[in-house]
């Protein structure tokens, strides 16, 4: 009963959200569009004069009424397509070896076809000819629009709130229960409701206003311009760019929705915990002694492999007999960055003695599923053990993972030993490394233990981590901050702990650059070392407390840049940005 409330509160949020105006007028207006079909009719009429009566019959064509369930079957065959291509289009594509996104551009296709037949009657019956053999009831179907409904599923992308996000992983990743089909219908289901009233809408408008009545035709056609329009802006993501000029009015409903113990729990659906990964509870992290935690899970659904022989794959089941740590990390992510030099000094000093380190590289931007821009932070980082991408987080779901970064420590025999998430506790699991090392080869001769620096901070002694994206944007503190184009000043008083614009500023989902002139971010921080994650061609010039300009030249793709590293402080950064450059957020250590 959990599950289902939450599906229909959430799927019902999501039916009054901003993304899901763009597919409006299509449903609408394709709820009340008639039919191509036509019928003749005979009228008389009678004429009388000179005492006598004579009676004419006229030939007139008229169009077939809609069905009065089109509006429920375009709305039936939209929830159907969705639920089916939310929870098993990856599946089955992957099984195919098709492209992820072929039903897309198939659905696509319909809508252009059926608007175009919408628009020229004629081409409608062209394409009903090959099928002239079925008999006429089923050929002409009278317009019921559960087609329209199935390409519109297909190509239907609601805002990705909680909800929709753990139905989402349960299907990229296999993991359909009987759980997660109950949340996906009940999701569903709640988004077809505020549909359902926009499509009964377009029937009734038809049905009784005398203007359209008279004018079925015309209808018709802006039904098909409206399905036209939305298959060319599909083409284009021109509704995604729409939806990025309005603000999420639906946000706070989905947190107040989902961030709570229950639904939490609820969300945290029985095929995500799996026999593969349901001993991993057993573990506590960051203990001080090894433990028993359960056969590791195994590592799936990686786009590519580098630092392997060929290029080639590895399983968990090849590595028998051997030491095994799972790094799972992002290139851009500065708890990573602090984190993998210890990683890269277990691998050079262990390896030779049975250690196998797998880096899980689990995107947290879309920027970060490129595979060239890993390969170059791996570069950066002096990385050379085996590196999996894991673009779908499909290994990081299967270890029910949540942390940039997290160590798995993993025995001879296969057994996870040890957890370890976030930074720190290095000591301890370098000496739970050597343990096991031991426990696999007791005539093994270790080398001396490694000597990293724990530049770990103190919880809470730092400015959080600093999104500028409209999609999560943290910290700021100079007023409205909104996706789009526009106009930003300081504030008279800005918070600790927070950034301002000053200047015109373009904020896109995942990053912001200045529209013209240089843009200025002020940042009030606590750290002893301040990152930016910045794009493009450029520079920026940093000044702290007004104190000497420190410029820094910018190139090619997203990465990491130091701004500021000494002692800890609280202080006020000025940055001064370029055009040309994206900037995408602030870390702090």
């Amino acid at each position: 009963m959990d599950l289902i409330l939450i599906g229909l509160l959430g799927g019902l949020i999501t039916g009054i959200s901003p993304c899901i105006l763009p597919v409006l007028p299509v449903i609408f207006l394709t709820g009340g569009a008639q039919s191509a079909t036509y019928q003749r009719s005979e009228e008389k009429s009678a004429d009388g004069s000179g005492g006598g009566t004579t009676t004419a019959t006229k030939q007139r064509t008229r169009a077939l009424p809609a069905k009065r369930s089109r509006p429920y079957l375009v709305i039936l065959g939209l929830v159907i397509s969705f639920t089916i291509v939310t929870l098993a289009g990856s599946l089955i594509l992957g099984a195919l070896n098709l492209p992820q996104d072929i039903i897309r551009w198939v659905a696509i296709v319909v809508l252009l076809v059926i608007g175009v037949g919408l628009l020229f009657p004629g081409f409608e019956q062209l394409l009903e000819k090959p099928f002239s053999w079925v008999p006429k009831k089923e050929v002409k179907n009278q317009g019921s629009g559960f087609g329209v409904g199935l390409a519109l599923g297909a190509v239907f992308v609601p805002c990705a709130g909680p909800v929709l996000a753990a139905i989402i992983v349960a299907g990229a990743t296999g993991q359909i229960g009987f759980d997660t089909v109950l949340l996906t219908t009940s999701f569903a289901i709640g988004v077809a409701v505020p549909l359902l009233i926009f499509a009964l809408a377009g029937r009734s408008v038809v049905e009784r206003i005398r203007a359209f009545r008279s004018r079925e035709r015309g209808f018709r056609i802006a039904a098909g311009i409206a399905m036209i329009a939305l298959a060319v802006g599909l083409v284009f993501n021109v509704p995604q760019q729409l939806q990025r000029l309005l603000p999420d009015y639906t946000a706070d409903l989905q947190r107040d929705l989902t961030e709570n113990e229950q639904a939490q729990e609820a969300l945290n659906l029985g095929g995500l915990v799996n026999d593969e990964n349901r001993d991993l509870d057993k573990c506590t992290n960051g203990a001080e002694e090894l433990e028993s935690c359960g056969t590791a899970p195994s590592i799936k659904g990686i786009q590519e492999w580098f630092n392997t022989p060929g290029n080639e794959a590895i399983s968990l089941d090849d590595l028998q007999g051997e030491v095994v740590l799972i790094d799972f990390w992002a290139y851009s992510c500065i708890n990573c960055e602090r984190s993998i030099p210890h990683v890269v000094a277990w691998d050079e000093t262990y390896r030779d003695a049975g250690l196998n380190v797998i880096g899980i590289h689990s995107p947290e931007y879309a920027f970060e599923k490129d595979a060239g821009n890993v390969k170059a932070g791996a570069a950066d980082f002096g990385i050379e053990y085996p590196v999996a991408l894991d673009n779908n987080l499909a290994t990081w779901t299967n270890y029910r993972n949540r942390y940039w970064p997290a160590h798995y420590l993993i025995d001879a025999e296969g057994t996870v030993r040890h957890i370890s998430f976030g930074e720190g506790n290095y000591a301890a699991t370098e000496k739970m490394i050597r343990e096991l090392l031991k426990d696999a080869n007791p005539d093994v001769q270790l080398p001396g233990e490694t000597d990293v620096e724990d530049s770990t901070p103190d919880v809470g002694s730092t400015t959080r981590e600093t999104f500028l994206g409209s999609s999560k944007d943290v910290n700021y503190g100079g007023g409205e901050y909104r996706a789009g184009e526009r106009d930003y000043s300081f504030p008279d008083d800005q918070p600790s702990d927070s950034f301002a614009l000053d200047g015109g500023w373009n904020v896109e989902t995942q990053y912001i650059e200045p529209t013209a002139d240089d843009g200025r971010i002020r940042l009030d921080f606590t750290a002893s070392e301040v990152r930016v994650v910045v794009a493009g061609e450029g520079q920026i010039r940093a000044t702290l407390d007004g104190g000497e300009e420190k410029v820094i030249d910018v190139s090619g793709t997203p990465r990491s840049y130091e701004l500021l590293k000494g002692d800890s402080t609280d202080g006020i950064l000025d940055l001064e940005v370029s055009p040309g450059l994206q900037v995408y957020s602030f870390t702090f250590g």
